[in-house]
């Protein structure tokens, strides 16, 4: 595995772990799940559910012809937390206060989100391929080496 795989399934761990004292946390504070309980639920399915579905698929997903795809798995953490760390911060101070601001830093954690998703989409397009492609593909290169 390579850094950012475990690194996003480590995340996707974490974001569980928060998602989990959130709940918790509502129930002794029932008052707060109007502000923070969009948060909680994001973390839960962005957070853990996406971390963990790019983290296995990075690992597990066929390369063909070995591709590695550290800088697409870079992009994809660095944008997913990002985006979730900065909603976790800037959703429930919008809903709490209704500031300009607050909602310009939740709508740039959905860009980042969204730039997270879009980078995975295309790393994945690489890796989807047929069998007869990826044979294709490995007997031109074979071809092309003069063997």
């Amino acid at each position: 595995m390579s850094r950012y795989q475990v690194a996003l399934l480590r995340g996707a761990v974490l974001y569980l772990l928060a998602t989990a004292a959130l709940g918790m946390l509502f129930t002794v504070r029932p008052g707060l799940v109007g502000a923070l309980g969009p948060t909680h639920a994001h973390l839960g399915l962005v957070g853990f559910f996406l971390s963990t579905v790019m983290g296995v698929a990075f690992w597990m997903m066929p390369r063909p012809g070995g591709i590695r795809q550290e800088g697409w798995e870079a992009a994809c953490f660095y944008l997913l937390n990002a985006g979730l760390l900065l909603r976790a911060g800037a959703e429930p101070w919008w809903r709490l206060t209704a500031a300009p601001a607050a909602h310009t830093l939740f709508v740039v954690s959905s860009a980042l989100a969204l730039a997270a998703v879009a980078c995975f989409a295309w790393a994945m397009h690489g890796r989807l391929v047929t069998v007869a492609t990826v044979r294709a593909r490995s007997r031109g290169r074979k071809g092309a080496g003069g063997s």
